[in-house]
């Protein structure tokens, strides 16, 4: 008998049929919870007939195949004629089994992450392959209509993964297919120092305190030390110096000011650690999560055009804003993150305040500054 996370169950619509299916097909034999008993039913090689796959629809409720067999399940389910918003929530249901085994904080181990890391590759490489005919802003609108996890990290650092891909493509047109994987990869792990992190800091959305944030502020390190100075094991293929440079630099300020060694300007700061500072604000600000309230896309543009040059890569964030299409005019509200907005905090509300227009003094003609409100709760 198996054990129950050898397997994983497969959608029928993506299983291809007509060619020699790359991968073993199983069924749960066993009708006793925790005590499934996984027998083989087709094998690797063989072609699968649709009235072979019908039979099977109408006989078993599941499929599944082996977790040593994955990587070639994924390279299959890529070419299959399925949608691509069928395809990455497949992707996406891989990756959160990746990451759900890395920040097991009960089981975790060196080994562990080895290989996951590794698994996290293959699933990185079938976002490339789907992903290369979208720009960022089919990105976003494909991003919009994938399910869901209920634990925030997961699903925005898979997030942070996808449009790191593609800005990066965006910013280097002749990226290679090596180079979109390891920025994939260093945006999907950008938070992996966060399991050195209480769940009780990482979890609250009251409001931390200083001593609370500082913690927090030391996820980049504890994530360095995780894959360079923790004996982590990987494959020739996976380059851990460049996937560290963006764990442990995605929180540098193009300016200076960030954490956690103030690093400051193109030179000391990774492009592709630039590249997901700028997929993290973006997708943190954007996507509907813990926040009561998240900003349109036009809001969400100029907001972050405030902390261009400080915050953000001006180059990158010039290229990233004529990627992403929106009417400038269209944001009804000229809004303003406080200066101390961290996409790694658990907000329960965004830190936004709300400029109000150039006011002309009446008496004088001059023109006046209107101080910033906060906005009303609510």
């Amino acid at each position: 008998m198996e054990e129950r996370r050898s397997f994983f169950s497969v959608r029928y619509d993506l299983i291809q049929v007509g060619v020699p299916i790359p991968y073993d097909l199983f069924v749960n034999s066993s009708s006793i919870q925790d005590k499934e008993k996984f027998v083989r039913i087709f094998p690797t090689g063989d072609v699968l007939s649709k009235e072979d796959l019908e039979n099977y629809h109408q006989k078993y409720i599941h499929l599944y195949v082996s977790e040593n067999q994955r990587r070639a399940y994924l390279r299959s389910m890529v070419q299959s004629n399925a949608d691509d918003e069928k395809k990455a929530n497949v992707i996406k249901s891989a990756a959160l089994d990746y990451l759900n085994n890395i920040f097991d904080k009960d089981n975790f181990s060196t080994e562990y992450l080895s290989q996951s890391i590794e698994g996290c590759k293959e699933v990185v490489g079938a976002m490339v392959d789907v992903l290369d005919n979208h720009n960022i802003d089919s990105l976003r609108s494909l991003i919009g209509n994938l399910s869901f996890h209920d634990f925030y990290t997961y699903d925005h650092s898979i997030n942070v993964s996808m449009y790191c891909i593609t800005i990066y493509k965006a910013v280097n047109p002749k990226a290679s297919r090596n180079q979109l994987i390891h920025v994939g990869l260093g945006g999907l792990l950008h938070d992996l120092g966060k399991i050195k992190i209480p769940t009780h800091i990482l979890n609250n959305p009251g409001g931390l305190t200083n001593e609370e944030y500082q913690i927090i502020k030391q996820h980049p390190d504890f994530g360095l030390d995780l894959l360079i100075n923790g004996h982590c094991q990987v494959s020739e293929e996976i380059d851990l110096k460049i996937i560290s440079r963006v764990v442990h630099e995605h929180h540098e300020n193009i300016d200076g000011t960030g954490y956690p060694k103030k690093l400051k300007g193109k030179e000391q700061i990774h492009l592709m650690a630039r590249v997901c500072t700028i997929a993290d604000f973006f997708d943190a600000i954007t996507t509907k999560r813990t926040y009561s309230e998240v900003l349109s896309i036009p809001e969400a543009m100029n907001t972050m055009r405030k902390f261009r040059g400080i915050k953000l890569d001006p180059d990158i964030f010039d290229i990233f804003d004529q990627h992403v299409r929106y009417v400038r005019a269209e944001y009804t509200r000229d809004l303003k993150l406080a200066d101390s907005f961290d996409p790694t905090l658990p907000y329960a509300k965004l830190p936004i305040e709300e400029i109000r227009k150039v006011e002309k003094e009446l008496d004088f003609g001059k023109i006046t500054l209107v101080d910033t409100i906060k906005k009303k709760k609510g």
